[in-house]
């Protein structure tokens, strides 16, 4: 059996993503693990917490499915794909999946596209339908300005790590993505050392990669990676 450990995103939580979890437990009897990260979850409480602690989490839930799988799978959205990778590259494990990974940018452009939506929606009446603004404005005024900091070095730590993975890695990238533009994905490419990579771009994609528009075409190809053997990959 396989065990796989499903990591979220910066002040996000695991229904970030729903539809891939749901998924996957439809087609697959893994063992799969999406713990929720040291002050995250719907309801975020993140003013003693550190970047530190967020590692330790997954680092422990890896270390459980470890204990009882002999293969493990990783899967890693946004901060959480850093995470991954970081684990990915100490653990060794048989197959990472990146999804919107946070590896070095921030598209300022495409946030600027992004709060423009939402003004012209708000102008029409229709900002309770705009999907980007029901999903952060929850986050407004309860994230301290020291809890971005520990973002900061977790993906300043994480990155020197990417060197040292061997394990296949699919790199998924929205290109519509507001918080990490599409030139990531090659960074991540240059940067991770493994000889077997596969990098996918979803034109109609966002930062919620796992709950836009591509998502089923999404979830169906994180499960033919994730089930190809290695020699095909």
């Amino acid at each position: 059996m396989i065990g796989c450990l499903i990591i979220h995103g910066y002040t996000g939580g695991p229904y970030e993503l729903g539809p891939l979890i749901n998924y996957l437990k439809e087609q697959t009897n893994w063992d799969i693990e999406v713990p929720t990260l040291p002050g995250h979850g719907r309801k975020l409480d993140l003013k003693d917490v550190s970047h530190k602690k967020w590692i330790k989490a997954a680092e422990s839930a890896l270390k459980q499915l470890k204990e009882k799988y002999e293969e493990i799978y990783l899967i890693g959205f946004s901060m959480g794909g850093m995470i991954a990778a970081y684990l990915a590259a100490k653990y060794k494990v048989d197959k990472l999946v990146l999804l919107a990974t946070s590896g070095k940018y921030l598209s300022f452009k495409q946030i600027g596209v992004d709060i423009g939506e939402m003004i012209s929606d708000g102008v029409k009446g229709e900002l309770g339908k705009n999907r980007q603004y029901i999903h952060y404005k929850k986050k407004l005024g309860a994230v301290p300005f020291k809890a971005n900091i520990e973002f900061l070095k977790l993906i300043r730590f994480t990155r020197r790590y990417l060197k040292n993975i061997e394990s296949p890695v699919l790199i998924a990238q929205g290109q519509q993505d507001g918080m990490v533009p599409a030139k990531t994905a090659y960074y991540l490419d240059k940067e991770i050392s493994s000889e077997r990579k596969e990098i996918v771009f979803f034109e109609r994609s966002k930062h919620l990669i796992c709950l836009g528009n591509d998502k089923d075409t999404l979830n169906t190809m994180i499960y033919e990676f994730s089930t190809k053997p290695k020699s095909e990959i």
